[in-house]
Order: structure tokens, then C-alpha cells, then sequence
């Protein structure tokens, strides 16, 4: 039998998890801003960062520009038929990702 397709929701997890540290460190740096990316609220729109949306939705917000572009190529790269950008909180700009064979 073959696997079934990853979801849209299944690769920002995998994102996710492949960013977080460890137990053992986590415990050690508490006090330290981590890198690991922030779920959203559904209500507010972001005011510092960059966010990945999809579909117009806005799911994960990241520290620089470098991380939601690389999250929302692999994301776009998995599944092309699905509009992600990357909005910028700062300028409030949205910016596309296309395929890069385009």
C-alpha cells in the first residue's frame, strides 16, 4: 500500500518540530528567546516578523525573512497548487512564493 500525501498542516508541524531543541536543552536556556516559530491568534494581525500564509491564511510567524521564504518554498514545493506568501508585519506586505522551475 502506498502512504498517503502529507496535509498543509502536517508539513508546518514537521517544520516545527525539525526547529525545536531537544528536552534537555529546552530546560537549560528558558530564559532565551528561542527560534522556534509562533502559532498566530486568530484574531490579531502580527506587528513584528514575517508570516507565513496560506491560502490568505496566516499560520506561523518567524524571526527573519530567510526562515518563512525557506518554510513557504518547501511548503509550496510539497504542495504547487496552493497560493503561499509571506507577509511582512513591518510593511505590511504581502510577497508570493512561486516554483522556482517557473
Amino acid at each position: 500500500m502506498s502512504k498517503a500525501k502529507p496535509t498543509a498542516n502536517d508539513v508546518i508541524t514537521e517544520l516545527k518540530r525539525s526547529e525545536t531543541k531537544p528536552a534537555e536543552t529546552r530546560k537549560s536556556d528558558a530564559g532565551q528567546d528561542s527560534k522556534r516559530p509562533v502559532n498566530l491568534r486568530a484574531n490579531a494581525m502580527p506587528t513584528e516578523g514575517f508570516v507565513l500564509s496560506v491560502d490568505g491564511k496566516l499560520k506561523t510567524q518567524f524571526a527573519t525573512e530567510a526562515d518563512a521564504t525557506a518554510a513557504a518554498e518547501k511548503l509550496k514545493q510539497t504542495y504547487p497548487v496552493i497560493q503561499v506568501s509571506v507577509y511582512d508585519a513591518i510593511k505590511r506586505v504581502y510577497t508570493p512564493v512561486d516554483l522556482a522551475g517557473k
